[in-house]
């Protein structure tokens, strides 16, 4: 095992920064909604705006939905900066491919697995793609994390973790150039 470096660490935090800055515009209007849902129920006090409380329940279910979005957004980024403090193991063993089960997302061309020297499976993760995977293992040594998958086999990197990415991720969707 080993702890990120700090420039694996960085990847991972500039990565999330792009979804933090999208998470602003769902958290402004969620609290717009709220100040407008206490603003309108304020005023329904009032005996000439009391059916206005309608009003303000529907503002507070906005800004609750926005709110929702807001959360929805930020959740795999955040769940991924909490992975960089877990570890990533480093395993001699071996690379294991299979085809799709009954259990397989829908388009999941089967898994891919590090295994232990003795047989017993390290962790598993589903793949996608155009075929259905071979049953066929490998010798590899590899570095993988349990939420981002195999880093690298036999010291070259498998393009999970980028050498780079961009500000705020802007422009991060390229497909990847071919190294000269």
């Amino acid at each position: 095992m080993r702890a990120w470096r700090p420039e694996e660490r960085s990847v991972v935090w500039r990565g999330a920064t792009g979804r933090f800055i999208v998470a602003l515009e769902p958290a402004a209007l969620a609290l717009l909604f709220a100040l407008c849902a206490f603003g309108i129920a304020h005023l329904s006090d009032n005996k000439e705006h009391q059916g206005y409380i309608y009003f303000a329940w529907l503002f507070g279910c906005g800004a609750g939905f926005f709110f929702l979005y807001m959360v929805g957004l930020l959740l795999y980024p955040v769940r991924a900066l909490l992975q960089t403090r877990q570890p990533i193991f480093i395993l001699d063993g071996y690379l294991r491919t299979r085809a799709p089960d009954l259990k397989s997302d829908p388009g999941s061309s089967g898994y891919i697995a590090a295994v232990l020297p003795d047989g017993r499976v390290a962790c598993e993760w589903p793949a996608m793609g155009e075929r259905a995977l071979a049953a066929e293992a490998w010798p590899a040594y590899m570095e993988f994390s349990e939420f981002g998958g195999i880093h690298s086999i036999d010291g070259r990197s498998t393009g999970i973790l980028p050498e780079d990415f961009p500000a705020l991720g802007v422009g991060g969707a390229r497909p990847p150039r071919p190294k000269a």
